[in-house]
């Protein structure tokens, strides 16, 4: 009996004190959120200081000792973001305390690390842009004007060199077979896509809104198309013209980190994504808009990266293509002169190119040859004719056979 006793008695004391440490924990949350703050506040100013000497070019001091110094103190200052993260964030989430942007920001930082065991360098690179951006997205709601201006400056070169990290490994990791496009990698060209957009959204628009120093004359026209994108629910064919836009800003951003090689292998990935809609599209005028993509896709892969091309994987093709760019240039020149018969010859030479590209691949693109010589007929670049034949069943009929003309 006394035994019994003893045993609910200590139940009792156990969900109490099971309650009085649930209810000290909500306390000290917030002031271990306090003593983090603090921590992360003089870590910042640290770094931000140190940021601010090693890129003053009038310094006196020596700029390796600089270097090491705003190295460290970025570490310094990672570290206790990382700390705050875990020790206060994960501790509201599992206290059930935590808000909305909290609980993503948990949330985001174990997609993160996940990353760890099989991508560690992506894990590198993404868990220090992730633990910036948390930062910034405090500093820019809680921040004084002057706090927020010094760590802009910071937060746009760090990540900048962040993003050119992340697409260089990317690059790397397409750089293998690279004569073909591999649709085994269909992942890592989405995920180049991704960090541009990525990129666009979230650092070349603080650039532009901030003044900050560059040229970007050369894309603004390109970036309003962009944003036009980022309005309503995409399709097919949009995500495919959003691609080739983001790739285009791409060879004026990153040049280096996605160098010409990989990005032709994106490009064709997009080739490859438009032909499949205009084959598969039964919608009569659908398939024409995702046609007039389809030819603007061509005329952009052509203009913007095989024109500037220097390496060629034999002479006869580098040959080939000079043929079909002087042709094009001839062709440009009707612009001012005759729109519509430069639209018309522009089309014609951009189907006869990509027919013969098309002999050459292992997809069956039956259903947009049919379609291309179709065009060609439509605008007199391709003849009917018609011819009996014999079966050997007996069966009489007639075909049609299509054949290039001279024009």
């Amino acid at each position: 009996m006394m035994e019994e006793r003893s045993l609910r008695i200590t139940g009792t004391n156990q969900r109490f004190f099971n309650k009085l440490t649930d209810t000290l924990t909500k306390i000290l949350i917030p002031t271990k959120i306090g003593i983090n703050g603090m921590l992360i506040s003089i870590k910042r100013n640290n770094l931000l200081k140190a940021f601010e000497n090693y890129k003053d070019e009038n310094s006196n001091y020596d700029k390796e000792d600089l270097e090491k110094k705003y190295h460290s103190t970025y570490e310094l200052y990672l570290e206790s973001l990382d700390k705050y993260v875990m020790d206060s964030i994960y501790k509201k989430v599992r206290n059930n305390t935590a808000s909305d942007f909290e609980k993503n920001a948990l949330s985001k930082y174990y997609e993160v690390t996940s990353l760890k065991e099989n991508e560690f360098i992506e894990y590198k690179y993404r868990k220090q842009k992730y633990l910036l951006e948390l930062d910034y997205e405090g500093i820019k709601v809680n921040g004084k004007e002057k706090l927020v201006e010094k760590y802009t400056k910071f937060y746009i070169s760090k990540m900048d060199s962040l993003y050119k990290s992340i697409l260089k490994n990317y690059s790397i990791k397409v750089a293998d077979n690279i004569n073909t496009y591999d649709s085994a990698k269909e992942w890592i060209y989405t995920k180049i896509f991704y960090t541009l957009e990525d990129y666009i959204q979230n650092i070349l628009s603080i650039k532009m809104e901030s003044g900050y120093e560059g040229n970007y004359k050369d894309i603004i026209d390109e970036y309003e198309k962009y944003e036009s994108y980022t309005v309503g629910k995409l399709d097919t064919r949009d995500n495919i013209e959003k691609n080739m836009i983001l790739l285009g800003i791409s060879r004026k951003l990153f040049t280096h980190s996605l160098p010409l090689i990989v990005a032709e292998q994106c490009y064709e990935k997009l080739l490859k994504d438009a032909r499949g809609l205009v084959q598969d599209t039964k919608m009569a005028a659908k398939r024409e808009r995702a046609y007039s993509m389809l030819i603007t896709l061509i005329e952009d892969y052509n203009a913007k990266l095989l024109s500037t091309k220097v390496y060629w994987d034999s002479p006869q093709k580098r040959d080939e293509y000079k043929k079909f760019w002087n042709k094009y240039k001839e062709i440009s020149k009707l612009k001012e002169t005759d729109f519509i018969e430069y639209v018309k010859q522009k089309e014609i030479l951009f189907i006869k190119n990509d027919l013969k590209n098309l002999h050459k691949t292992k997809t069956d693109y039956t259903k947009l040859l049919k379609y291309y010589k179709r065009k060609l007929v439509d605008y007199g670049a391709m003849r009917e004719l018609k011819n009996e034949f014999k079966s050997e069943g007996n069966f009489q009929g007639k075909i049609k056979r299509e054949v290039l003309s001279n024009v």
